[in-house]
Formats: structure tokens, sequence, C-alpha cells
């Protein structure tokens, strides 16, 4: 027993399924690209040399690392002015915190 094919395409041939003849979407509709420069939100890249820091800025960074751990390990060999002191620890935090803060803009 023999079938028949469904639909007007002949045995063999593949139907294109959504296929339309005619635009989804009006001219100039939801689906437009507008190019950044047209709509006024764009921003031109930095160039290459504002991004560079200057040389100085990583010896500060390792140095405000090296005070604090410095100030820790005197701290408590009770070789500091005053002999073990929280306010000492504090100052060794604040070092390590100030190398963090200037990391984050080293570029």
């Amino acid at each position: 027993m023999a079938t028949k094919a469904k639909g007007k395409s002949k045995p063999g041939k593949a139907q294109r399924k959504g296929s339309s003849l005619g635009r989804t979407t009006a001219k100039g509709g939801v689906g437009r690209y507008t190019p950044p420069e047209e709509s006024g939100r764009y921003t031109p890249p930095v160039p290459k040399s504002y991004r560079e820091s200057p040389r100085w800025m990583g010896a500060l960074i390792v140095g405000l690392f090296v005070l604090g751990v410095l100030i820790v390990i005197l701290n408590y060999t009770n070789a500091l002015p005053g002999g073990v002191s929280n306010w000492w620890l504090l100052g060794a935090i604040g070092s390590i915190f100030a190398g963090l803060i200037v990391a984050t803009r080293f570029r």
C-alpha cells in the first residue's frame, strides 16, 4: 500500500518551513541597527599613552607592603620605641591598605 505525501510538495523535495515572501518588520523598525556614533552613546577608546603608570608607582606599592610587614615584625620583637603597642599594628595595617589602594590604580 502506497501512501500519498501530504502537502503540495513532490516526494523527495524538502519544504522550507517558516519562509515568508515579504518583510516581517517595517523598514526602519525594531530590527534596525543604529551605530553608536549616530546615537550619541559612543565613547572613543582611551589612547595607550594615557594608560601607563609612572615607574615609581610599582616601587611605592612594594615599599608600602614591605613597610607594613616590617612594622609588624619589629613590633613583635619589641624593637620599636614604646614597646609592643597596638598603635604600631594599626600603622602597619594602614600601610598595607595604602599599598592595596595604590595597586588598584596601577596600569
